[in-house]
């Protein structure tokens, strides 16, 4: 292996000038949102309000190899891929620590969703925005990216509620038909069965899977869009990833409307090559769409944050980084500092 400044596949960080962003122009907020091995917070780089993703170094050398490998794959890939339905890339540095910056959005899926409870989204919104979700994962696939974490933290508003646009590439990965990739890679309640294994793998080994694991997942997040409940209600996150694996269990798709079971069984059926790809999934999206489509143009429901909404319980192997806004005056301890007035402060102030 080698040193802590190289990846851990041996390459450099290489990245073209225009995405190199200028710590002295960094400005850190409020932290907005907290995982296993990043933060994020609200900033401003030049004048441009953004969310700004600090990825944790690592203790051992082996552990800060692995995670500037994947700060360098999670860079490559977000620079490499624009679309309207995935988070807008900013630029990125690794000194003097990683950091990867991208447009500001309104926030999550998830929450936006809780808020919601116990009313539904209208059909013709869950469906628009199913059709967002899917367009974005369309584009990568076409570039060759399992995204292999589609869940609702995963995905972000804009601040009109018109728009979904997909985040949060950390677990992504580039599809090859050679490659062994880790198992047990996502999280539980959203992950496709072949994924999910408790004897012949152990978490971290690998095996062969393919793109069409996203589609699983998009079966339960539109399931998750009509109906407004937890899927797999009433069952652990480690319940329902071994009974989707091991039982063939699924959430109830009998009140659904015909088209729609439609395609959500089939995106999540048991044998992956049976799943539909996201283009034959926005085709059947859109047909249905346009047999109840309203004379007048239905606009999603605004939904203002409450301060006593009550997030379920992350589960095992999540990434949710933008889950929920952290507005209290707590002091973060590392990497970087936070004024309880809120005011922006320099980067730079932090080294």
């Amino acid at each position: 292996m080698g040193s802590v400044n190289e990846f851990y596949s041996g390459e450099e960080f290489n990245l073209e000038s225009k995405w190199l962003i200028d710590p002295k122009h960094l400005f850190v907020g409020p932290k907005i949102g907290e995982g296993a091995h990043a933060k994020v917070y609200e900033g401003k780089y030049k004048s441009q309000n953004v969310a700004i993703k600090v990825l944790h170094k690592g203790e051992t050398l082996q552990e800060i190899a692995k995670r500037e490998a994947n700060f360098g794959r999670e860079v490559a890939m977000l620079s490499r891929v624009e679309h309207k339905n995935l988070v807008k890339f900013i630029g990125a540095c690794k000194e003097p620590i990683m950091v990867i910056v991208t447009e500001l959005l309104g926030g999550t899926l998830r929450k936006y969703l809780l808020n919601m409870r116990p009313r539904c989204l209208d059909m013709h919104i869950a469906i628009r925005y199913a059709l967002d979700i899917a367009h974005g994962m369309e584009c990568l696939h076409s570039h060759g990216i399992i995204h292999r974490d589609l869940k609702p933290e995963n995905l972000l508003l804009t601040a009109d509620h018109k728009t979904i646009k997909l985040a949060d590439f950390g677990l992504a990965r580039e599809e090859s038909l050679t490659e062994m990739m880790t198992a047990e890679t996502g999280t539980y309640r959203w992950m496709a069965p072949e994924l999910y294994s408790t004897v012949t793998l152990r978490q971290g080994e690998k095996k062969h899977y393919n793109h069409k694991v996203d589609a699983y997942s998009f079966a339960i997040v539109l399931w998750e869009l009509i109906h407004n409940k937890l899927p797999f209600e009433g069952m652990s996150n480690l319940q329902a990833a071994y009974a989707a694996a091991f039982k063939n269990t699924r959430p109830s798709a009998d009140d659904l409307p015909k088209d729609v079971a439609l395609i959500v069984t089939s995106c999540w059926k048991e044998d992956p090559n049976a799943r539909p790809n996201f283009t034959q999934i926005i085709q059947m999206l859109q047909h249905y769409l346009s047999t109840i489509l309203p004379t007048k143009p239905v606009l999603p429901l605004r939904i203002f944050t409450s301060d006593t909404a009550v997030l379920p319980p992350e589960s095992p192997g999540t990434r949710a980084l933008m889950a929920k806004r952290d507005d209290s005056t707590e002091t973060p301890k590392t990497p970087m500092e936070e004024t309880p007035s809120g005011i922006f402060f320099c980067f730079k102030r932090c080294y």
